[in-house]
């Protein structure tokens, strides 16, 4: 059965919950196309659920939707915040709930989609996200801890501090470290422990078009960074860099970006850094697989 298929099943079959559809996928999985054809179906809007594309004048780095893609389909939660801002999951869960009640009110269903997995389980499942008061001068702390000493040395305390959880955070991507350091230091809960999930909140229909062939999305990968590359990458981050952005900026402390920045510091040569970038964006997206299989077998 192909997927507008079952979007019409989906739209018939009788619930009492609210009806959701969610577009799952790990990174260069095809997402976009299906995301617009169902829209387009349901005569809908589509809420964002990338951690990334919420960042301004990052386009090329988060492969982010152009308006020739997006087809007139409006699209939400994207470009909300300055790479300076900080933004929380916390945040992000209110502001979509926000633009669901509206969808709802017009008698349209809400679509998510794209791969942060934390921000689709934050919206679909019968938990509360608690409110983190950041203590700036603890963050300041971290982030001197890990230009002093290493990512290593700050990745080794969120291990001891957060063993069962740590691996799923990338060392490299020093901006989620030390953000699940702050969390695990400040609330003594996890940021990545995974929630007491009851129940869903809604009836959700689960999509993706990712046919689970590693090998193809790897190649897949592998050739969206050369493509970046040849896009003009280090230009956008060029000129981000000349606004006065720095790698301590919110948005900037994550792969591929701390990549460039290690190559400019010369830790790596050109083709080394494209390569670990390619690696990095591999291991992110086998993580991303680790957290959607739980979506396979959901039940309402």
């Amino acid at each position: 059965m192909n997927y507008l298929q079952k979007i019409q099943d989906f739209i018939n079959k009788k619930s009492d919950k609210k009806k959701l559809v969610v577009i799952y996928g790990p990174t260069a999985s095809w997402k976009t196309k299906m995301s617009i054809d169902i829209a387009k179906k349901l005569n809908s809007e589509i809420i964002s659920t990338d951690s990334r594309q919420i960042f301004r004048e990052s386009d090329i780095w988060t492969a982010k939707i152009s308006k020739d893609e997006m087809d007139w389909v409006k699209h939400h939660m994207i470009d909300i915040c300055d790479l300076n801002d900080e933004y929380s999951v916390w945040e992000y869960k209110k502001e979509a709930e926000k633009i669901m009640d509206n969808l709802y009110s017009q008698n349209k269903i809400p679509i998510l989609a794209w791969g942060t997995g934390l921000y689709i389980d934050s919206i679909i499942y019968d938990f509360e996200i608690p409110e983190i008061i950041w203590d700036k001068d603890l963050r300041n702390k971290l982030e001197k801890e890990a230009l002093d000493f290493g990512v290593d040395y700050i990745y080794e305390k969120l291990k001891k501090l957060d063993p069962q959880n740590y691996q799923k955070v990338h060392k490299n991507n020093v901006q989620y470290v030390v953000r699940a350091l702050e969390v695990i230091i400040i609330s003594w809960k996890s940021k990545y422990e995974n929630p007491v999930v009851k129940k869903l909140k809604y009836d959700v229909l689960f999509l993706t078009p990712y046919d689970w062939n590693r090998e193809e999305l790897y190649n897949r990968i592998n050739y969206r960074v050369d493509l970046m590359f040849e896009q003009g990458l280090e230009e956008e981050i060029k000129n981000l860099i000349k606004k006065w952005y720095s790698r301590k900026s919110f948005g900037l402390k994550s792969i591929w970006y701390t990549e460039y920045f290690d190559y400019l510091d010369w830790l790596y040569t050109y083709e080394e850094m494209k390569d670990k970038i390619k690696q990095h964006s591999r291991n992110y997206a086998k993580r991303q697989l680790t957290w959607f299989r739980k979506y396979e077998n959901t039940l309402n």
